[in-house]
């Protein structure tokens, strides 16, 4: 798979992903952007949580220009969730070029919206119904636009947006390039796609499916602060012979490696920055047993393949199932058993449900561990320890030095005190981590059963027709009155009743 330096993309984006911790694309990413940088139409058909959001999102950053105040980017969504959680990733993608993106929906205040407006972000991340509404009024101007992306577009068809996106189209730049992203292709979303784009490359990617049955899948729901001390308790519990802790960012793998060895576990991190030498010493020591803690970046782990992991411990949870599916399937090889354990926030809730979904394999929640439960890890295996030492032949210089012993003091206190002194028992040396925003998901629905797939002769051939425009929405023929399936202004008033067109599906107020 490649890397995101192999895309020739600025070096501000290259920059910002890897902040992110996207060192590597994922397969829609590594299909789609090639494509998309050369301005070309397309469909990418994915599932959600395969990483499509950074498949449009970096061409689309790679293509604005910067000096430029004008709109040149729009991105269309269902959900106003959808829309707040692209436009989130965007603007991370683009926090080191001078590109911004605003999220504009139904059920905020249009007022606050024309004001946001005039700050001039370069793309619009918007639902259907409240992009009309500023055609209307005429505070987007459409005429620099020159990329269109339609993100799960058979959501917004099964939500009723289909006339609205229609509408759309037919009045931004016909020199645009489109993107269409849908996990099914019902054949109106195939029509679009044959009146709107031009000759588009169709794009399939499914996700990967888990097929590692020898692997126990827990989670635990634990808050960012408390991750650390989980984390250690857990060591502590299991003592497993060899780990693997799975961190979002190089910075994040540094700082937990040191962190550990601050607790007493023997841990060293990799990550795409060390040297080949370095990664080397790094995984001998592991695999040799040196140290029992291996920290990693997903691109770091790529292709390891190291026999007797016997635990995956996934500090942040990854960006999409593949990568899960890749982290957890270090252990239980060559028929041994193995255990994953994934850290999510209450706000990562749903993104693990997402992978649930798309990997087919439930995740069984556990409760956070307490110290005391830590302790008593400790101590089981100083006791097991002591047990199989004494099945040892060599203990006969040991065992007159313990019958003196045994004449001074009495066997349980004996006992206690060596268990005490092998028994290591929780550290809380205090650390600091630099905390990671958690992954979140837009609420939708399930794509609907029995639809999807290109069918023969669906034909995503045909030119889009010429038209004359002017940049600005005008209602064909002078007048005001829609077509059949369109949102209708009321009475000279520029907005429906509530201040925007809402097709059902759109809520007036935003949820929580």
């Amino acid at each position: 798979m490649a890397t995101f330096n192999d895309f020739g993309l600025h070096h501000s984006i290259v920059r910002a992903l890897s902040n992110m911790g996207f060192e590597e694309a994922t397969a829609i990413q590594d299909q789609t952007v090639p494509v998309a940088l050369q301005g070309r139409d397309l469909i990418g058909q994915a599932q959600t949580g395969t990483g499509k959001t950074a498949a449009f999102g970096i061409p689309l950053i790679e293509r604005m220009d910067e000096t430029s105040g004008n709109i040149q980017g729009v991105v269309l969504t269902p959900t106003r969730e959808l829309a707040v959680q692209v436009a989130e990733e965007i603007n991370k993608i683009a926090q080191f070029k001078n590109i911004s993106a605003l999220p504009i929906y139904g059920g905020q205040d249009i007022t606050r919206q024309i004001k946001a407006l005039k700050k001039r972000p370069q793309i619009i991340v918007a639902t259907p119904g409240r992009f009309m509404d500023h055609m209307r009024r005429r505070t987007i101007r459409l005429d620099a636009i020159e990329v269109v992306v339609l993100d799960e577009a058979d959501e917004m068809l099964n939500m009723g947006f289909i006339d609205d996106i229609k509408e759309i189209l037919k009045e931004v730049p016909e020199s645009r390039q489109t993107l269409l992203f849908s996990a099914t292709m019902p054949r109106a979303i195939q029509e679009i796609a044959q009146q709107f784009m031009n000759e588009p490359t169709i794009i399939q990617v499914k996700a990967k499916e888990v097929t590692v049955p020898n692997i126990e899948q827990q989670y635990m729901e634990v808050a960012e602060r408390q991750k650390f001390d989980v984390l250690c308790r857990l060591l502590d519990i299991h003592s497993p012979e060899l780990a693997i802790v799975f961190g979002r960012t190089k910075r994040r793998v540094d700082e937990l490696s040191e962190a550990l060895t601050k607790r007493g576990y023997g841990a060293e991190g990799i990550h795409g920055d060390l040297n080949q030498a370095k990664r080397d010493s790094v995984l001998r020591k592991f695999k040799e047993g040196t140290i029992e803690v291996l920290v990693a970046t997903d691109v770091a782990a790529r292709g390891l393949d190291i026999s007797g992991v016997t635990h995956v411990f996934n500090f942040d949870i990854p960006q999409d199932s593949e990568s899960y599916v890749h982290r957890i399937g270090r252990t239980g090889r060559a028929g041994k058993t193995g255990l994953a354990i994934t850290f999510v926030t209450s706000r990562e809730i749903d993104h693990l449900r997402l992978i649930e979904r798309t990997t087919k394999r439930r995740m069984e929640r556990r409760a956070v561990p307490s110290m005391a439960e830590a302790l008593e890890g400790q101590q089981k295996m100083t006791v097991d320890k002591i047990l199989e030492a004494s099945g040892r032949d060599d203990l006969s210089a040991y065992k007159t030095l313990a019958e003196q012993l045994l004449e001074d003091v009495d066997s349980v206190t004996l006992v206690s005190a060596a268990l005490k002194l092998l028994t290591k028992e929780p550290d809380t040396t205090p650390v600091r981590l630099t905390e990671e925003a958690p992954l979140r998901v837009g609420k939708k629905k399930l794509p609907p059963k029995g639809k999807g797939g290109f069918g023969s002769g669906s034909g995503f051939g045909g030119k889009r027709p010429s038209r004359p425009r002017n940049g600005e929405y005008r209602p064909r023929g002078g007048e005001s009155r829609p077509r059949s399936g369109e949102s209708r202004p009321r009475s000279g008033d520029s907005r429906p009743r509530g201040g925007e067109s809402r097709p059902r599906g759109e809520s007036r107020t935003p949820r929580s």
